[in-house]
């Protein structure tokens, strides 16, 4: 598709696709916002775009569809997660507590450095061993080891009031 095409793809779909998307979402902002993404991919897709398969028009929708599924179940895993942040907050103190908590760790991980915070990740995060660390690294164990523990001892000091 060349770029004249698109700017006429534009011109002629972007109007009602905006409304569709304004439809199915109910808030104006949030559907620029996907309309926006929709073309940025059609944008990017637009060499493999075959009009033997579908028209124009339904390439687009296709794309509009798939970034308004994507940004459904982005939506309802962020509630979710937040829901569960809620509950937690709930049983063990206030949802501020909470949030000033991870707001503190966010700041001592901040004072890292990127191996280290790599580090941290991947022992904690991906619950990784330090042995497999140093595999998918390639670095030699006690490199891995002492990362680990450095970057502990900078996130206690960090945290320790």
């Amino acid at each position: 598709m060349r770029t004249e095409d698109f700017e006429r793809l534009y011109a002629e779909h972007a109007g009602p696709l905006l409304s569709f998307l304004a439809y199915r979402v109910g808030d104006r902002s949030t559907a620029e916002d996907l309309l926006a993404d929709t073309f940025e991919k059609a944008l990017r897709a637009r060499r493999r775009f075959d009009p033997r398969k579908a028209s124009e028009k339904t390439w687009l929708y296709a794309i509009a569809l798939n970034s308004l599924r994507d940004h459904v179940r982005r939506r309802s895993a962020e509630s979710r997660a937040l829901e569960r942040t809620r509950a937690g907050a709930d049983e063990t103190g206030s949802f501020d507590e909470h949030v000033d908590a991870r707001d503190a760790v966010q700041r001592a991980l901040a004072s890292l450095t990127d191996e280290e915070r790599e580090a941290i990740a991947l022992r904690y995060g991906a619950e990784l061993t330090v042995p497999e660390m140093a595999k998918l690294t390639k670095e030699r164990l006690t490199t891995i080891e002492g990362r680990v523990y450095r970057a502990l001892r900078k996130l206690r000091g960090q945290m320790e009031p």
